[in-house]
């Protein structure tokens, strides 16, 4: 009898599959067996590091390089992949940036990048792919929220506002789609190992903060993160819908 978890034969798009969480949520995909369509903005055409994790576990990978404050240029990912790859099994909306200062001195700028790039563009893709799992019956869509979709947090207040609503989002196209077959559902990272969590962990003081708070006792690898986007993009998920799943080793229960 096959595993709940095999996503043997299935094509999954992870945004922000560069580096970080994207990257380990794309090679645990591919570990339970999905080909692995990738997205970054910055993603090398070929012979990245993720591509090459993905392709040693036997995985195909697909590269695409997308600016996701650009609509346009979101616009066209859709279609490119859309007349590449057909209808996706998997989407894992990941991509995100990150702009940080007190609230009193955030300019308009970063505002509209931020929400562009956290919450507009995931809105979009979810769009423009999901409407294919609809017509088709089935589908995955995973976002990826944040504790900031719970908390307010310090001098990111266009990241707590876009990844707030990214919960929301998360919950309304559950409630159109679920009927249709297919799965909307988030996880909520905690305190992760990556490039944007390390001014944090730079900081001394900040760091042992936080980390005596988790309950865990440690940070979060992006496999952690991995492990939950497998469960709520296979079969053993399929009456899961509209959850937004902390992975945050405690922090939200403390």
């Amino acid at each position: 009898m096959a595993s709940p978890f095999d996503l043997s034969g299935q094509v999954a798009v992870v945004t922000g599959a560069r580096r970080g969480i994207g990257a380990g949520i794309a090679v645990t995909l591919a570990e339970a067996g999905a080909d692995i369509v990738g997205v970054s903005a910055t993603l090398e055409e070929s012979g990245s590091a993720v591509q090459k994790a993905v392709e040693q576990v036997g995985r195909r990978f697909t590269g695409y390089r997308a600016d996701f404050s650009d609509r346009r240029a979101v616009q066209r990912l859709t279609d490119d992949i859309t007349a590449h790859h057909g209808t996706v099994d998997i989407l894992v909306n990941n991509a995100g940036d990150i702009r940080r200062s007190p609230a009193v001195d955030y300019t308009d700028d970063d505002w509209d990048h931020v929400v562009q790039v956290d919450l507009t563009a995931q809105f979009t893709l979810a769009r423009n792919l999901g409407r294919h799992m609809v017509a088709r019956g089935r589908g995955k869509i995973i976002f990826t929220a944040s504790l900031l979709s719970f908390q307010g947090g310090l001098n990111i207040v266009a990241y707590t506002a876009a990844k707030s609503g990214v919960a929301g989002m998360t919950k309304a196209l559950a409630n159109e789609w679920a009927a249709h077959g297919v799965n909307v559902n988030a996880v909520a990272p905690g305190y992760i190992e990556t490039d944007n969590t390390a001014p944090l962990r730079n900081d001394a003081a900040r760091f042992k903060a936080i980390s005596d708070r988790i309950p865990a006792g440690r940070w979060g690898q992006p496999a952690d993160i991995g492990g939950a986007v497998v469960f709520l993009a296979s079969s053993a998920a399929d009456y899961v819908h509209g959850i937004t799943l902390p992975v945050d080793g405690g922090w939200l229960g403390r």
